[in-house]
């Protein structure tokens, strides 16, 4: 009996938890499909106004801003899991002159706030005349902190891959690329999707970047285009929750997709 009663009180803690966290997820739904009078004044949507995910959808300034999102979250995605998968595997399998010095500093990377470097990073990307375009979005988080990250990942992943599989490689005459390549990569696919989820959900949630370095609408990424439906008459609270419940399905995507290896590589190495 007591322990019936004790496996309830769990349930019943962790419904509670369950609900706190996933209520303003619900409030947020539920806000899209309120009439603009009604938005403060009732609970439930009624009636249910679709017409606001119409509006939203039909200014041409939000497509191309959720497109710019897109678009850019899996460029730094794909180039982060290239770049950080070839730099992991040299610090774990390769000795050069340096590497531990090189991979403290790479590291260091993720110490220093972004808001310290901005100003140089303005000021360089503007002698460059790629001020207000999309490269500087791409670039600075592939190889800034979240490149960094991946780095550091990849290569912890890869030390825990017994080397006598990269020694019957290198007896049967394979490269070091084609040991990356067709055996490392393979065996790392839980820590690429871990990096994957991690890499797209910062690249779509960044502001900081495309507050500094973008001036035209068109060329604006999503976080900077969901605070536009806020102006010096108010907050248009029906299409504001339209579009942020529209922002969150990539990310929805993403993760349903990649959460079984997700949680495999957050658990890769504690079990041998």
């Amino acid at each position: 009996m007591r322990n019936k009663r004790t496996l309830y009180l769990r349930y019943l803690g962790l419904s509670s938890i369950i609900i706190f966290m996933i209520g303003p997820l619900i409030w947020m739904i539920l806000t899209s499909l309120k009439e603009p009078a009604k938005i403060f004044t009732q609970f439930f949507p009624s009636p249910i106004r679709w017409e606001n995910y119409i509006e939203v959808l039909n200014k041409v300034t939000f497509l191309k801003q959720y497109w710019n999102s897109i678009y850019i979250a899996v460029l730094v995605t794909l180039f982060v899991l290239l770049f950080a998968s070839m730099a992991g595997y040299a610090f774990a399998r390769i000795n050069f002159p340096g590497k531990n010095i090189i991979f403290i500093l790479l590291l260091s990377v993720m110490m220093i706030p972004p808001e310290v470097t901005i100003i140089p990073l303005f000021l360089f990307m503007r002698d460059l005349n790629l001020v207000n375009t999309h490269i500087p979005l791409i670039l600075l988080p592939v190889f800034g902190a979240p490149g960094a990250f991946g780095v550091f990942l990849m290569r912890q992943f890869f030390i825990a891959i017994p080397k006598e599989l990269e020694e019957a490689a290198i007896m049967d005459g394979c490269s070091k690329f084609r040991i990356y390549w067709r055996i490392m990569l393979p065996l790392s696919i839980p820590a690429l999707s871990t990096l994957t989820i991690f890499t797209f959900l910062t690249n779509w949630d960044e502001f900081l970047y495309p507050l500094i370095f973008i001036n035209s609408r068109e060329l604006m990424t999503l976080p900077i285009g969901l605070s536009l439906f806020t102006d010096e008459t108010g907050t248009a609270w029906h299409h504001l929750m339209s579009a942020t419940t529209l922002a969150t399905i990539p990310l929805l995507i993403v993760f349903f997709f990649a959460q079984k290896k997700f949680i495999e590589g957050m658990t890769a190495g504690s079990i041998k």
